[in-house]
């Protein structure tokens, strides 16, 4: 039983030209760069930087987002240098097939899914209450959940799942003109409430700078919720100082997700070699310093531990407490639109990563099937649409949301390190961009993201480790017996002739 065969990057090339299983080129430098900032930039951006000041890290939140930008950014560089050498949809999933096997692979794409799946969820989720609260705002009477065969359901993220999921499914081109416009509107109301939240700074409010670190002494030190370094190695749970700003940036690390999915479109991207490293880095440059000024605002506006004080603290709490209520309905807006361009990446991703695994037979191969008149793949697009909508309209997925994170840094250590196999195996490639300072950036990458993971929350740890027990069972259960390599391999052993 060969669990490691390795797909060679020249028949994963082949595989996406073969009719009725592969995408069009569409994309521009422009809409991967827009892509990015649409998924990275969502009602978080107002919420996430406050959160992790008053509990965290205090004003050094800034240093948190500025180490997870670093993080991400490292493990970016090694997405850009497979992803120019190998411009296929999958991502993650297609770039360690090449360089770590085929039941490593599965499990990293297995991982992209949960990673996408619990995010595309999570966000319909978060879009519903949004649309609510805007909808109270406005003094309109709109229940959020209607009664559905004795269930409850909500509504709103059953609607935005079905619209965008129509969308994507007429075509990338048309869903990426759309998410364009959406994220231009949502730029504009971030910089608006940025300049005029600097109006309300004051400088004091920055010190200190870093708080002295203090235990955790309520719940949130139980074993379930406390990082799981802490858990593994016995040590009280801290706040602020260096562990707090360490804690910190594995919170936000989430405002930075989004720039693996980008490169889950890779095989929609014209002149992939060029617009593939320009889109994501431009991508990340925008998102990094939204963020970063976002944070500088809320924590200039009003000390954090009055952040802390509000209970659930937002961009939105720092304008209430210095009287500009008013505030508080533009970032509603800004919210409900930001929320609604992640839905689209998100769904559109997860959509490529299942395609990717079926076209490999990982998956049933009709997953694979695109369509002959919009080149999308249309009932995979379709499928992932009915089980998000599913599961933001009739469950409470929201407590799930760490398991978004911890997805992502499980692809982000294998893709780094895969980058040092690729070159060692495949010392011929030249692809277009190339990691600068050889081993050094994807090793730093792969260590800074394992350790990121370990600040987690133990429970989803716990969590992640059943979800990969599912993976496990459903690649020997099917995909080993049906993965296309597999059977060539199988026909190439029985006719060597053929090879």
């Amino acid at each position: 039983m060969d669990l490691f065969r390795t797909k060679s990057i020249e028949q994963s090339i082949k595989d996406s030209d073969e009719k009725g299983h592969g995408l069009k080129r569409s994309l521009t430098t422009w809409d991967l760069m827009i892509m990015g900032v649409a998924v990275a930039v969502g009602a978080g951006i107002f919420s996430v930087g406050a959160q992790a000041a008053a509990f965290n890290a205090g004003p050094a939140v800034t240093i948190s987002f500025v180490l997870a930008a670093i993080t991400c950014a490292l493990a970016i560089m090694c997405y850009a240098e497979f992803a120019t050498a190998l411009p296929v949809a999958g991502s993650a999933y297609v770039f360690t097939y090449a360089t770590m096997g085929e039941l490593i692979a599965w499990i990293i794409g297995w991982n992209l899914i949960l990673e996408l799946l619990m995010a595309a969820a999570v966000i319909a989720k978060f879009w519903g209450v949004y649309l609510s609260d805007l909808f109270s705002a406005l003094d309109l009477d709109v229940p959020a959940q209607v009664g559905l065969l004795g269930l409850d359901l909500a509504w709103g993220p059953l609607l935005i799942v079905a619209v965008f999921t129509a969308v994507l499914v007429w075509g990338t081109k048309l869903s990426a003109r759309v998410n364009s416009v959406l994220t231009i509107i949502k730029i504009g109301i971030v910089l608006f409430v940025i300049v005029v939240g600097f109006f309300y700074v004051d400088p004091e409010n920055y010190t200190p700078f870093v708080p002295a670190s203090e235990p955790v002494t309520d719940g949130g030190a139980g074993w379930a919720e406390q990082p799981f370094l802490s858990f593994l190695s016995g040590a009280t749970p801290a706040a602020f100082g260096f562990t707090g700003i360490i804690s910190g940036a594995a919170l936000v690390f989430f405002a930075f997700i989004g720039f693996d999915v980008v490169a889950t479109s890779a095989e929609e991207v014209k002149n992939p070699s060029r617009t593939l490293p320009r889109g994501i880095f431009a991508g990340l440059a925008v998102v990094s310093v939204l963020y970063i000024l976002v944070t500088l605002v809320v924590t200039g506006m009003v000390p954090y531990t009055d952040l802390g004080a509000s209970g659930a603290p937002s961009l939105a709490t720092a304008f209430q407490l210095v009287g500009a209520d008013w505030a508080a309905g533009v970032i509603s807006v800004g919210s409900l639109i930001g929320l609604t361009t992640v839905i689209i990446v998100l769904l559109m991703g997860l959509a490529r990563v299942i395609f990717a695994l079926s076209r490999d037979g990982l998956l049933p191969r009709a997953l694979s099937r695109t369509s002959d008149k919009h080149g999308t793949p249309a009932r995979t697009q379709v499928l992932c649409g009915v089980v998000v909508a599913l599961l933001a309209g009739f469950t409470q997925v929201e407590v799930l949301a760490e398991m978004i994170n911890i997805g992502t840094l499980a692809a982000f250590i294998t893709v780094s390190l895969g980058i040092i196999v690729l070159r060692r195996k495949r010392p011929d490639l030249r692809p277009a961009f190339r990691v600068p300072f050889g081993k050094v950036i994807p090793i730093a990458s792969a260590l800074l993201c394992l350790y990121l993971m370990f600040n987690l929350a133990t429970i989803t740890w716990v969590f992640f480790a059943g979800w990969l027990v599912i993976g496990f069972a459903i690649y020997f259960a099917y995909g080993h017996r049906h993965s296309r390599l597999g059977a060539r391999q199988r026909a190439d052993a029985k006719d060597p002739a053929s090879v």
